[in-house]
C-alpha cells in the first residue's frame, strides 16, 4: 500500500517528486519523536524523524527524513547522505499473524515499537527482495490519516499547496 524513499531533505524532496512526477499534495508530519523502541532486539531511544506522503492511485508515496545520527532500519539501509528506496509498507488487521508469518521465513525485526498505542515493525526483508517490510497495526489514528491523503490527492490542481501540514494546527 506504500512504498517509502530515504531523503535528505524533506520539502525539497517533495518539491522534486511534484515537479517530476506531478504526485501531490504530500502531508508532512515533522520531528516525529519515538522516544522508546526496540532497535534488533535491544531497547533503543531517542529517534527524530519527518514523513511526507502523497497518494498515487492505490499506492502512498511516502519521504523520510532521518534528522539524527542514532541507530535505527532507516539508517541500516541507507546512510546518513544517501537517499534511495527503503521500504514497502503493509497496513494490517492482523498484526500478529502477519509478523510472525515473516518471523518464520527466518526474517528479524530490525525495529519494532508502538506509536499511538499502536504497533509496528520494519522486518529486515533486505537480502531476500532488497528492501525491509514495515508492517502497521490497523488503527483509526492512521486510517483517518491515509483517508486525509487519499482525499488531498482527489481535489488536487497539481499546483495549490503541494507540502500541507499533516495535522492541521488547533484554532485558538
Amino acid at each position: 500500500m506504500q512504498i517509502a524513499m530515504m531523503v535528505e531533505d524533506i520539502e525539497t524532496a517533495c518539491a522534486n517528486w511534484t515537479r517530476t512526477t506531478g504526485v501531490g499534495p504530500f502531508l508532512h508530519v515533522p520531528h516525529i519523536r519515538l522516544d522508546s523502541f526496540d532497535y534488533r532486539g535491544t531497547k533503543a531511544s531517542g529517534i527524530d524523524f519527518s514523513v511526507a506522503i502523497a497518494q498515487s492511485g492505490g499506492v502512498q508515496i511516502e519521504l523520510v527524513q532521518q534528522h539524527d545520527d542514532g541507530p535505527s532500519a532507516y539508517r541500516d539501509i541507507i546512510a546518513k547522505g544517501a537517499q534511495g528506496f527503503h521500504h514497502l509498507a503493509i497496513y494490517t488487521g492482523d498484526y500478529d499473524a502477519v509478523h510472525a508469518s515473516y518471523i518464520d521465513q527466518g526474517f528479524v525485526a530490525a525495529v519494532e515499537g508502538t506509536f499511538g498505542g499502536y504497533r509496528f515493525a520494519y522486518i529486515d526483508t533486505s537480502a531476500a527482495i532488497g528492501c525491509m517490510i514495515e508492517l502497521i497495526e490497523e488503527n483509526p489514528l492512521q486510517g483517518e490519516f491515509f483517508e486525509r491523503v487519499a482525499a488531498a490527492a482527489h481535489d488536487w490542481d497539481g499546483v495549490t499547496d503541494p507540502i500541507r501540514p499533516g495535522f492541521p494546527a488547533a484554532e485558538d
